[in-house]
């Protein structure tokens, strides 16, 4: 079915293979248009009309991908809308190619660049001696945690959730602690306790929407929710890549579960529960989330590549991103 999939979709299994490889250093978004401009260069397409087939099936692809599929449908999309753009200007197709290479080569560096910009904006916000609460794991919030404490020699503390189910905490703690930078992880469940030791949250995200809210790991919005009950700033970071076209009013709006099915439980104190314990029967179903939908009134600002923005100025750099 996958094999099948894959054919009919134009994209190879080689370049498949490159789009994974890409994604363990990268972002979903950027790993994504690295594979489109790749097709670029191997594409045997004779008209602007059948490269722009042929991206748009390849994107198609790359959008299956459950774990980045919001964040890699806005940076597709944005990539397309690049390439018809370019192909307006031009009406002989080498040319059109050509220059539609050179400005994705630029829309690539543009992307990767873009965290170094925000960490750049986003770490004078942290304060000496703060306390920064955070979650999962989010390389922008990495980068901007690091710039904050080797660039500006702030001295602060980490306190982040350790995110069960994918256990991305320990990850981060790892990365941080490495850097030298202190850190304490903390219960999921213990976020309202952890607030109250924290000055702010700073979390990534996996799209920004329209109204200047964001979707991002499940978890983010109950933070977002308390942060705001206790008058503690919320922060997001994210690349300008990842302003979607999206307008959720309520958490059914976004796709964020996992397929249904045993679970993969961590064992309860007291020893590992057996599979009789765990298998759903006609009553008892289980559903793992994987992203959630944050308010923009749970939100203070935005650190973007695009500037330091409020929630409700997403809508005017969204019109001059795609129009």
């Amino acid at each position: 079915m996958a094999s099948e999939k894959l054919k009919n979709e134009q994209l190879s299994a080689e370049q498949l293979r490159a789009f994974h490889a890409h994604l363990r250093d990268e972002p979903g978004a950027i790993a994504a248009i690295k594979v489109l401009i790749d097709l670029i260069q191997s594409s045997a397409a004779t008209t602007i009309m059948g490269l722009q087939i042929e991206l748009q099936a390849a994107a198609d692809v790359l959008k299956l991908h459950e774990a980045e599929g919001i964040s890699i449908a806005s940076g597709c999309e944005l990539f397309m809308r690049f390439v018809t753009r370019t192909a307006l200007d031009f009406s002989e197709y080498e040319a059109c190619r050509h220059k539609i290479l050179e400005r994705g080569e630029f829309f690539k560096e543009h992307s990767t660049r873009a965290r170094t910009k925000i960490a750049e904006l986003g770490a004078p916000f942290i304060r000496d001696g703060a306390t920064v609460l955070t979650t999962g794991f989010s390389r922008v919030v990495v980068a901007l945690l690091l710039h904050a404490a080797q660039a500006l020699k702030k001295r602060f503390t980490v306190l982040l959730t350790e995110s069960h189910a994918s256990g991305l905490g320990y990850t981060l703690a790892r990365t941080l602690a490495a850097a030298g930078i202190p850190v304490t992880v903390i219960d999921d469940a213990a976020v309202a306790v952890g607030l109250e030791r924290a000055d702010l949250v700073l979390c990534g995200a996996e799209a920004v929407v329209e109204n200047g809210g964001v979707i991002s790991k499940v978890g983010t919005c109950q933070l977002a929710i308390i942060a705001h009950a206790y008058r503690k700033p919320f922060y997001i970071a994210a690349e300008s890549f990842k302003f979607a076209r999206h307008y959720p009013l309520h958490q059914r709006d976004i796709l964020g579960s996992t397929p249904r099915g045993v679970p993969q439980l961590a064992p309860p104190v007291g020893g590992e529960p057996d599979a009789a314990s765990r298998a759903p029967t006609p009553l008892l179903t289980y559903e793992r989330l994987t992203r959630d939908y944050t308010a923009p009134k749970y939100i203070n600002l935005l650190f973007t590549d695009l500037g330091v923005l409020t929630p409700s100025a997403v809508s005017d750099e969204l019109i001059k991103l795609y129009y």
